[in-house]
Formats: structure tokens, C-alpha cells, sequence
């Protein structure tokens, strides 16, 4: 256990100083997650898939649209040179793809659960939107849903799934909510602009009322990523290195979610649904602070009937995660420290991944020790219902296969 002066320093978590929530980290999907689980005998070659070029290059091929390995896969952090792209699925990680190496990886990180977003799928799932088969699509969304809870959450309450859905029609996205909860799923990943990929003509839609009242009663938070849509998203320049093309990527794709923002706060979809809670993944609180503070003056101006400002809907039922930023008491005017969580942004080319505690005891140093605590761990507890077990002499339980790699000495990046 990490002594109290340690707590101190890092800036505790749980109770006990057994580790961090991150709240924004990426699964890898194997080779084999949908040619197991998809009948070749009907789906045959639209079964996504990895294919490598006559070059050595591999690329997934999803109902024959070609997507290359270097856009599906995020081991950045793992890399010794992160800009380096990844030619064959041999070049990746096994701790990207293998839950058991991943555990290994969280521990030397200092993090107690990780909550899990796709990576072949898309950032929230988009590319199976573009199957124009409703069956094919549903057939691989589920698929994925079903993997990530019996190759990843059944092995370690360490990590948190979350479900893909099909954005269309209405009726498939509520029933896969409602079987993803059934096995487990504790979250819902949803493309950001659903009008840009389904019939209807977006979140704001009153079309869309059944999937956030169902998220609503089933208490699961909608997590929205930003990136996901790159229709809204300008390209980096081509001359760029790789390293200055992930920095570019970094800026703007955060940014691209304030479209998202203040459709969700300036529309009424948070009026109509007060339980609804939204988490915007990978949009740090800088930009944050700056949107609620525009949207809230905008409120204000003659003719303007907001009521509650945005500000306020936004600290009722919304989330804005950090990652390597900093942050001081200024962040309380327009989002109070509730409405944050934290993320190590593991594999990605921004994760704070091995150094997450010593970017930790920089950020946050300036805030109380309470809003630290509920910045790393108690949030995100809250929102996703983690509660750990207590023993008998009040300690917290953390998940058994990270108690037992503490003492190896590993390294992940084999």
C-alpha cells in the first residue's frame, strides 16, 4: 500500500491509495472478434476482418470498405517513438490487446479501473454505421458488446464496458442499450452527430427522446468522443511529421466537441431529460470553461430565454475529462470540480502512461484535497456506480488480479 506521505504527494484517490479512475481509455479488437462470432456462411467476406497488402501492410475491411491498421489501432504510448505508425498487428503491444497485460500495464500506472472505449470500431462505433445493412450492422455492434464483457469485464472488475449501439432505427439502439445492461455494460458510447450517419436529423431530435430516456432509467452515463465525427474536424496538414500530426489531433479534435456542447445545452434535450448525465471523453476543461462562458453570456442577451443557463444544466448533468492538463480554483465559476473526472488516455499518443502520477501531483496540486479525490476517483465512482467492497477493517477492495502483479517486475512494452 502507498504510504500516507505518497498520498500526499500524488494527491489520493480512493481511500485506501489503491489506485485511479480513468475514465477515457481504449480497448484494441483482435483479429478474431468478429470471424468468431459472425457466421461466414452468412455474412462470408463483409465479416470485418484484417487483410494484409501485397506491401506487407494490414488494414481491417469492414463490408468491404478498407480502413488501414494505422487508423485502428492506438498504441502510441507504448511505442518508443509515438509518431511511429504500425505497419502488421505484429508491430502492436500485447498489453493493447491482452487483458491480462493490460492489468499489468494499469498497475505500474497506479490505475484501479479503467473505463473502456473501442478502437476498430471507431471512436464510438461510427464505422459500423456506414454498413448499410441494418442486419450486418447490428450483428456487428453486438459482437463487439459481447466481447468486450466476456473478454475483458469478465476477466477483471478492473474494467468498466461501456456498449456500442446502432444509431438507427430508434427501436435497435434501445433494445441493444437494454441487453448491453443486461450483461454488464455500464456505460453507452454514442457518435456525437447520429444525423450524420442515421435517419434522423440529429441528437437534438425529438426521435431520439427513447434512447436518453432509456439511458435515463437505466442509469447509464452517454458518452459522447470527440473525433468520432470527422466530418466536423479539419485535416492536419499532409507535410507534417507524425509527431506534429498527433499534436495537431490533439488540439483540434477536443475542439470539434464544441458543436456537440452547444447543441446538447442551447437545445432542450437536457430539459427534457434531468437525469440524463453526459460525459464529453477527451474534451478537456480549458476550451470548457471558455464555451460555458460564451454560451452563458449569449443566454443572456436581449430576447434570449434560456432558463437555467447553460452553465448551470451543464453542472447538473454533464462531465468534461482531463487528461495531462492543468487545473486551479478557477475552473469553480462555470463547472464545479464535480462535473470533472480525470483519464490517463491509455494507449493513446496523449496518455500520461507510465507518468500518470507525477502528472497528477503538477495538475491538480492547486485544488483542494477533496476536489482531487473526486477529480481521480470519487466522480467517477458516483457516475458509474463502481462502489467498492469494503473488509472488515474498512479497507477498500480492489479487483484481485491487480493485488496480485504488484510485486513483478514487468515490462509491458514487450
Amino acid at each position: 500500500m502507498p504510504t500516507e506521505e505518497f498520498l500526499d504527494i500524488v494527491c489520493a484517490t480512493d481511500e485506501s491509495g489503491d489506485g485511479f479512475i480513468s475514465v477515457d481509455d481504449h480497448v484494441q479488437e483482435h483479429p478474431r472478434v468478429w470471424t468468431d462470432r459472425l457466421s461466414a456462411k452468412k455474412w462470408g467476406d463483409r465479416i470485418p476482418r484484417l487483410e494484409k497488402d501485397s506491401e506487407g501492410f494490414e488494414s481491417w475491411i469492414i463490408d468491404g470498405v478498407k480502413y488501414p491498421l494505422c487508423d485502428s489501432v492506438t498504441p502510441d504510448a507504448l511505442m518508443p517513438d509515438r509518431a511511429r505508425k504500425c505497419k502488421s498487428w505484429s508491430d502492436i503491444p500485447k498489453c493493447v490487446y491482452d487483458p491480462k497485460e493490460r492489468l499489468k500495464a494499469m498497475e505500474i500506472d497506479g490505475l484501479s479501473y479503467s473505463v473502456l472505449y473501442p478502437s476498430v470500431a471507431g471512436l464510438a462505433g461510427e464505422r459500423f454505421e456506414r454498413v448499410k445493412d441494418p442486419e450486418l450492422r447490428q450483428a456487428c455492434v453486438r459482437a463487439y458488446n459481447d466481447w468486450l464483457v466476456e473478454e475483458w469485464a469478465a476477466m477483471s472488475s478492473a474494467f468498466i464496458p461501456q456498449c456500442i449501439v446502432p444509431v438507427y432505427p430508434v427501436s435497435a439502439t434501445v433494445a441493444e442499450i437494454k441487453r448491453s445492461f443486461a450483461k454488464g455494460h455500464k456505460g453507452v458510447v454514442f457518435p456525437a452527430l447520429p444525423g450524420l450517419l442515421g435517419e434522423l436529423a440529429g441528437p437534438a431530435d425529438a426521435g431520439y427522446d427513447a434512447v436518453w430516456r432509456t439511458c435515463e432509467e437505466l442509469e447509464l452515463p452517454l458518452c459522447l468522443h470527440s473525433g468520432c465525427t470527422t466530418e466536423i474536424q479539419f485535416p492536419a496538414y499532409a507535410g507534417f511529421s507524425g509527431l506534429l500530426t498527433n499534436a495537431f489531433q490533439a488540439i483540434t479534435r477536443p475542439l470539434s466537441s464544441s458543436f456537440i456542447l452547444a447543441t446538447a445545452l442551447f437545445s432542450d434535450i437536457l430539459l427534457r431529460h434531468p437525469k440524463l448525465k453526459v460525459i464529453f471523453a477527451d474534451c478537456p476543461v480549458g476550451w470548457g470553461m471558455f464555451s460555458l462562458e460564451t454560451l452563458d453570456y449569449m443566454s443572456r442577451l436581449e430576447g434570449a430565454t434560456l432558463k437555467p443557463a447553460p452553465s448551470e444544466i451543464f453542472k447538473r448533468q454533464c462531465y468534461f475529462v482531463l487528461c495531462h492538463e492543468s487545473v486551479d480554483w478557477r475552473i469553480g465559476k462555470q463547472i464545479n470540480p464535480k462535473n470533472l473526472l480525470w483519464a490517463s488516455h491509455f494507449p493513446l499518443p496523449t496518455s500520461t502512461w507510465p507518468n500518470s502520477r507525477n502528472r497528477v501531483r503538477s495538475n491538480l496540486e492547486k485544488l483542494p484535497q477533496a476536489d482531487r479525490r473526486g477529480i481521480l476517483w470519487a466522480n467517477a465512482d458516483d457516475l458509474y456506480k463502481l462502489h467498492p467492497q469494503k473488509e472488515t477493517n474498512g479497507a477498500t477492495k480492489v479487483p484481485d488480479q491487480l493485488s496480485a502483479i504488484r510485486e513483478l517486475n514487468l515490462d509491458v512494452r514487450q
